[in-house]
C-alpha cells in the first residue's frame, strides 16, 4: 500500500509479491491440502521464493491429488494425520511452538480451522479478536485499499469492532501506509439513534480521539459513496481527512462487508487477496474460486506479517 504502489494504471497485486520477495521464506503450514488448488497453491507460493511448504494431512490423499496433477512431493515435509480435524489441531500446535510461522486453509471448512485456532488450549489466541482483511485494489480507485470485516465476525459488537478496526490500522502500516486513514460505513453520513452503524461508527471515532485506538484516522458514519469520493463528499458537504482516500473502509457487518469485497473483486475488476489476523501467525483462507494471483498475493501478506512478527510478537 506504499505510494509507488498507488497507481489506478497498475491496479493488480504483485506489489505484495514484490514486497515480499527480499525477505528469507517461511515456514508455512498447508492444512489438509487435499484438492487441486490448495496443494498447487503450496507449490506456487514454494516457486515464488515465499514459503517452504509443511503439508498437514493424510498422506494418501495428498500423494493422489499430486500424482493426478504431476507434483513432486520428493523433498516435501508431510505430517501425516487421519482426517482434517487432526490436521487443523497439529497446524495450530506446529504454529504455537514457533516450528510453522504461518498458517494455510486447504480443503476443509473454515470453521474447522478457526475453531482449533481460537481454542484456549490452542495456544495462538492474543488478547486481541481475530477478524479478516481484504486487502484489494481497482482501476477505479488511486490506492490499494482493506475492507473489514467480512469473513470472520458476523454481527460484532462495537467492543469487537474496536479490535478489528486496530486489526487493520496495524495491517496497513506493515504495508507501508504511515497513518491509514479508516472509514467507518454505514447508509448514510449522519448519525440516527435507529441506525446501530451509526452509532457504532460515532463511538469508535470517540474511542480513537480518546487513544483506544491507534495509529490511524477514524470518520464515520460514511456511506461508501462519501468514503471514496471527494466529489460525493464535497456535494453532501461533508469535510472529512477521511472522505474520498479511504484506506480502510469497516464494514458494519459481515453480510455487507462480503457483498462489498465480491461485487468489487466480480463486477469492478478488483485485484482481492485475504489475512486473518489477530492470532500469533497470519492465517490465510484460501478458496477454490480464487485465482491463482489472488492466492499468491494472500501467501505474499503472509510473509511480510510473519517478518513483522519476529520483532513484533502480536
Amino acid at each position: 500500500m506504499k505510494a509507488e504502489h498507488q497507481s489506478a494504471a497498475t491496479h493488480g497485486l504483485g506489489w505484495l509479491l514484490e514486497a515480499a520477495r527480499p525477505l528469507e521464506r517461511i515456514r508455512a503450514a498447508f492444512v489438509h491440502p487435499c484438492n487441486e488448488v490448495s496443494l498447487t497453491s503450496a507449490f506456487e507460493a514454494r516457486e515464488h521464493g515465499l514459503v517452504e511448504p509443511v503439508l498437514i494431512g493424510p498422506r494418501s490423499k495428498i500423494e493422489a491429488v499430486a500424482e493426478q496433477f504431476g507434483h513432486d512431493l520428493a523433498d516435501i515435509e508431510i505430517h501425516d494425520v487421519e482426517h482434517s480435524h487432526a490436521a487443523a489441531a497439529l497446524a495450530v500446535q506446529l504454529a504455537a511452538s514457533q516450528d510453522v510461522e504461518a498458517l494455510v486453509k486447504g480443503s476443509m471448512h473454515t470453521d474447522e480451522l478457526m475453531g482449533a485456532v481460537v481454542s484456549s488450549a490452542g495456544g495462538l489466541r492474543t488478547k486481541r479478536r481475530i477478524s479478516h482483511c481484504f486487502v484489494m485494489q481497482t482501476p477505479a480507485y488511486p490506492r490499494p485499499f482493506i475492507i473489514t470485516d467480512a469473513a470472520i465476525n458476523i454481527a460484532p459488537a462495537v467492543e469487537a469492532k474496536v479490535h478489528i478496526v486496530q486489526n487493520a490500522i496495524d495491517l496497513a502500516r506493515v504495508l507501508g501506509v504511515e497513518v491509514p486513514k479508516v472509514a467507518l460505513l454505514a447508509a448514510v453520513e449522519t448519525v440516527h439513534v435507529s441506525m446501530q452503524a451509526t452509532l457504532d461508527a460515532a463511538i469508535l471515532c470517540k474511542m480513537a480521539d480518546r487513544g483506544q485506538i491507534t495509529g490511524g484516522v477514524l470518520d464515520g458514519p460514511l456511506a461508501f459513496d462519501n468514503a471514496v469520493s471527494f466529489n460525493a463528499a464535497a456535494i453532501k458537504g461533508i469535510h472529512s481527512p477521511v472522505a474520498g482516500q479511504a484506506d480502510i473502509l469497516v464494514a458494519p457487518d459481515l453480510e455487507s462487508g462480503n457483498m462489498l469485497a465480491k461485487q468489487l473483486e466480480y463486477m469492478g475488476d478488483a485485484a482481492s487477496s485475504g489475512i486473518v489476523l489477530g492470532a500469533r501467525v497470519p492465517i490465510m483462507l484460501t478458496s477454490r474460486a480464487d485465482p491463482a494471483d489472488a492466492r499468491l498475493a494472500s501467501c505474499a501478506i503472509g510473509v511480510i506479517l510473519a517478518h513483522h512478527y519476529r520483532k513484533h510478537r502480536p
